[in-house]
């Protein structure tokens, strides 16, 4: 009897532990950390010149996911009341109730502190460059969702902030490969953001959020057109890199090929104004990316 008593209890413990780190996970947004996290260290290892030494991935992955954990977890605390509001987000920790909002704004704090000071570990920029993008995601991004669609442009900065970071980890400074890195994630983000936000567009709505270009997404063409001509922005940006002796022909074009695709499925959602279409639309940014950092790692000179 005894130990039966003894096993529950440890089952009990183990699905309560179980339970806060599944709720910890879902506070720093851990999926949506680890692409911030890819991109960071993918342009640390495109920019490093020769092999990039394994101790800098680490400490920029650790530092860059800190600091990422540190905006998602102020967002939730100040999107609280709103998270209640849409399916997608009804069971976040703070949404129910399961978390404190002392205990996130203690989970940012410790976080925020721990991620800038290993970004600074390499020079200022990277440690200024983090702290930004976490100030500008939380208190300029977070709050503008609700008042125009212009918070997208706004968010796209923290946003595409990690390539800079890890090509400013890579090379001590900022440089011209810094900002044509920051273009590229800075220009993709729009179609990508824009097909999500279209395909969530009702629950958006439900708590007040403005993200597309248009009141009716499914009668107006223009978050397609307006996707498409970022896309387009993307083949001269993309083949900067070339030009600029970082990278060779091969990469530019592969950029140029993923980013007339993109362009395709972006003029697809401009025809059709389906979910169909910006399904499509979403699911090619996420092929987009991965292939265009690995085109530029792999053809580095």
């Amino acid at each position: 009897m005894q130990t039966t008593k003894t096993i529950n209890k440890d089952q009990r413990i183990f699905g309560a532990l179980t339970d806060k780190v599944s709720d910890y996970g879902q506070l720093v947004k851990f999926k949506l950390n680890i692409t911030v996290v890819f991109s960071a260290v993918m342009a640390y290892m495109i920019a490093f010149e020769g092999t990039a030494p394994w101790i800098g991935v680490i400490v920029l992955g650790l530092g860059g996911f800190l600091v990422t954990a540190a905006a998602n977890t102020l967002n939730q605390v100040l999107e609280r009341d709103y998270d209640k509001l849409m399916k997608r987000t009804e069971n976040r920790p703070l949404a129910t109730g399961r978390m404190s909002v002392s205990e996130a704004v203690i989970v940012a704090g410790v976080t925020c502190l721990l991620g800038t000071a290993l970004l600074s570990m390499f020079n200022a920029w990277t440690g200024l460059l983090g702290m930004i993008s976490m100030v500008l995601y939380a208190f300029v991004y977070t709050p503008m969702k609700r008042i125009s669609p212009t918070a997208v442009a706004i968010g796209a900065v923290p946003g595409a902030l990690p390539l800079m970071i890890g090509c400013v980890a890579a090379q001590g400074g900022m440089t011209t490969l810094a900002v044509v890195l920051f273009g590229l994630q800075f220009l993709w983000q729009f179609p990508h953001f824009w097909a999500i936000a279209w395909m969530g567009d009702a629950d958006y709505k439900n708590a007040g959020f403005n993200l597309l270009p248009s009141k009716d997404a499914t009668l107006d063409s223009s978050v397609g057109g307006q996707s498409m001509i970022y896309a387009l922005c993307l083949i001269p940006v993309g083949i900067l890199p070339y030009w600029l002796g970082v990278t060779g022909i091969t990469s530019a074009i592969i950029v140029t090929i993923a980013s007339i695709a993109y362009t395709g499925f972006s003029w697809n959602l401009y025809k059709k104004c389906t979910r169909e279409a910006a399904l499509k639309l979403m699911f090619s940014s996420f092929f987009w990316l991965p292939i265009v950092l690995f085109a530029l790692y792999f053809d580095k000179l």
